[in-house]
């Protein structure tokens, strides 16, 4: 992958930010997108590779347009997208509990965030006849997460758009998969009820939370040349919660 352009949408994310950590090693062109510009260029300054920061509201269709225009025009194309946006919303929760607001708001990011970036960047790769697309879904996609009803919609939205892109792009060498991760130690865990915490791991053979160079080692397998004949599936990152 050396001299790849890949861009990871939630750079700062602990799912994109330790992704990035891993391509920069391996000489990867990285565009970090993220809302905060400040601490976008903080963390860039601390990778030693090429880097290329933009803010910007990833669920802005006219603001992810401009700024895959931008990137193309830096670097001259997009060889791997990275969708790693995504928000939780209220959790601990019965479902006729959840305000309409906040459900509505995590179906909103959640989906907006892998949709106006996929639109973004594939005419691109069809033209260039090579493209690799990973959305990040949830193992709460899969099977569903008790207190969790917005976020597992939303992730199991996102898996039936990876498989619905996989086949639409199967024929311009572009491939097109979604990860299902389980609890993964991330920022974002660390903001959620200690009780919802426990029901997700409990659930996991394992009896631990994955780890971030787990994930980053698998992603980048998924966004590579060698991942070539899968598309439109699911990879499980799950410590055996889910088999299928």
């Amino acid at each position: 992958m050396k001299n790849q352009v890949v861009l990871i949408t939630g750079g700062l994310s602990g799912l994109g930010s330790a992704l990035a950590k891993r391509l920069i090693q391996k000489e990867v062109r990285v565009a970090l997108w993220d809302r905060d510009e400040k601490q976008l260029k903080a963390f860039a300054q601390t990778l030693s590779g090429e880097t290329f920061v933009q803010s910007l509201d990833i669920t802005q269709e006219t603001q992810v347009n401009d700024s895959a225009k931008q990137l193309m025009e830096k670097w001259g194309r997009i060889d791997a997208l990275v969708n790693c946006v995504g928000i939780t919303g209220m959790t601990n929760l019965k479902s006729h509990e959840v305000p309409l607001d906040d459900f509505e708001k995590v179906i909103r990011i959640n989906l907006l965030a892998c949709y106006l970036p996929f639109r973004a960047v594939i005419p691109q790769m069809i033209q260039q006849k090579y493209g690799r697309i990973l959305h990040m879904a949830s193992i709460a996609g899969k099977e569903g997460n008790a207190g969790m009803v917005a976020y597992s919609t939303s992730k199991a939205g996102i898996i039936g758009m990876t498989k619905s892109q996989g086949k639409e792009y199967a024929e311009f060498g572009i491939t097109v998969n979604a990860m299902a991760p389980a609890v993964i130690k991330t920022p974002m865990h660390d903001t959620m009820p200690v009780e919802q915490i426990r029901y997700m791991t409990e659930k996991i053979p394992m009896k631990r939370c994955g780890t971030l160079e787990e994930y980053a080692a698998l992603a980048e397998f998924i966004i590579s040349p060698e991942c070539s004949f899968t598309t439109g599936f699911t990879f499980d990152l799950s410590g055996g919660r889910a088999t299928y």
